[in-house]
């Protein structure tokens, strides 16, 4: 079994059923705020340099849901920059395995590189927002409810 590092938002459901997904799997998970870690160009680039830069973006969060951030709009320098500036907007979780890194929760990718080992897999989609038992829908429409949402999410 794997000893994975994993970066994540603290206190983020989402988050919370991966790492749970990968204990049962019997992986070792040691957890580490995506927000507190000490970014720089070359370290992030390390887990999303081998994606396109539309896909280093957390499209729940508040800028890019808006409109604010169009990831398919941005050259790798702004994003880089707009990610080290406000690591909330990076795509989560980034996940390490020894020198392997990899970036989001795709189950069949997880699967793949580490073994999910047969656990049974969540309904939904993994890698989605979650709260209460509506998920993401329950916390309103309201712009009030949309800025508890950011607060709680970090900006899924």
């Amino acid at each position: 079994m794997a000893t994975i590092t994993f970066y994540e938002k603290p206190g983020c459901k989402g988050n919370l059923r991966q790492k749970t997904l990968l204990a049962a799997a019997g992986h070792t998970v040691q957890a580490k705020s995506l927000k507190s870690e000490p970014w720089t160009a070359e370290r992030l680039l390390q887990f999303v340099g081998r994606l396109p830069v539309a896909e280093w973006f957390n499209r729940a969060a508040p800028a890019v849901k808006s409109g604010e951030i169009v990831p398919e709009n941005i050259g790798f320098e702004h994003a880089l920059n707009l990610l080290l500036e406000n690591p909330l907007l990076i795509r989560r979780p980034l996940m390490e395995v020894g020198e392997a890194r990899m970036v989001g929760f795709d189950t069949a990718t997880v699967d793949a590189w580490i073994g999910l080992n047969g656990v049974e897999l969540p309904e939904g989609n993994i890698e989605a927002c979650v709260h209460g038992p509506e998920g993401h829908g329950s916390c309103g429409s309201h712009a009030h409810e949309e800025e508890e949402h950011a607060d709680r999410c970090g900006t899924h």
